[in-house]
């Protein structure tokens, strides 16, 4: 892979992004050794594998180690960071795929209970599909190793979503309170959202609203929107839309911002990401 001088701190460095023939699949691959990526979400699921080295990340509130033969399997939506356990850093495949997609192709909703699973043969057997994804020739290729990336993860998902079960009813209430904020957050990101406004939501006092909100997130409510935010200008960017345009559609003041943000939670320039997904915008005439 070629670095990315213009994105990280070190040579040693490189990230890329790839799209397939089919919409809703978007591949990416990376060698970490100094970046430490800040929190951020994807709205699909991240489903990738360790091929060399050591990743640490923290994700629902959590700290985890990813070593040479670990799944990594994150559902849509959820906060987490990356950064390398050892000086020598990680080498890793990923594929973010639309929840939507992913009923369609296994006729299932897939949940997944853990963020990784040491299995060294599924691991071999998903880096392959990865690698073979990245290089389809054709619609048909892409989707036969589509097709065998998901019956290789398949045994390591829930088919329905978690329940709740060790939760309290007041516990239960919390959280419904708090999703209307994170509602608000997804409806109303491209505007100054105040925590007055986010715990008013919640129907909780502002000081209330921050506690219960990290302690159920594991993020603080400025973390979560910025996630949202930087989320939303991936998917405006991968569509093609202008990073000067993209940066006030989102909320951020501007394209400077974008594009310091972008960086550090993908490890590409949204220039760069769209070079990348041909999708960069034609000069206007």
């Amino acid at each position: 892979m070629n670095a990315v001088p213009d994105t990280f701190d070190s040579p040693l460095d490189a990230a890329e992004f790839k799209r397939t023939a089919r919409g809703g699949v978007e591949l990416y691959r990376a060698q970490i050794v100094r970046h430490a990526f800040d929190p951020h979400l994807h709205e699909a699921f991240g489903l990738g594998v360790i091929d060399a080295g050591v990743e640490r990340f923290r994700y629902r509130g959590a700290e985890h180690l990813a070593t040479p033969g670990t799944l990594v399997l994150m559902n849509p939506g959820e906060l987490h960071t990356g950064r390398a356990e050892t000086a020598q850093g990680w080498r890793y495949r990923m594929v973010y795929l639309d929840e939507a997609l992913l009923e369609a192709v296994t006729g299932e909703r897939w949940w997944f209970a853990d963020a990784t699973a040491h299995d060294p043969a599924t691991a071999r057997r998903l880096s392959a599909q990865l690698a073979a994804l990245w290089q389809a020739p054709d619609s048909l290729a892409s989707d036969s190793a589509l097709a065998e990336l998901l019956a290789a993860l398949r045994p390591h998902a829930r088919v329905d979503q978690p329940a709740n079960d060790r939760l309290t009813a007041h516990d239960r209430a919390h959280d419904t309170a708090l999703a209307r904020s994170l509602t608000l957050m997804h409806d109303d990101y491209a505007n100054a959202l105040t925590l007055d406004r986010l715990a008013a939501e919640a129907g909780l006092s502002p000081f209330h609203f921050l506690r219960r909100f990290k302690l159920r997130y594991h993020a603080t409510p400025h973390q979560m929107l910025m996630a949202v935010r930087l989320a939303r200008a991936k998917h405006l960017l991968a569509a093609g839309m202008p990073p000067a345009e993209v940066a006030p559609a989102v909320g951020l003041a501007d394209q400077a911002h974008l594009t310091k943000r972008f960086a550090r939670m993908h490890g590409v320039t949204p220039a760069r990401y769209q070079a990348q997904l041909e999708t960069r915008p034609r000069p206007r005439a």
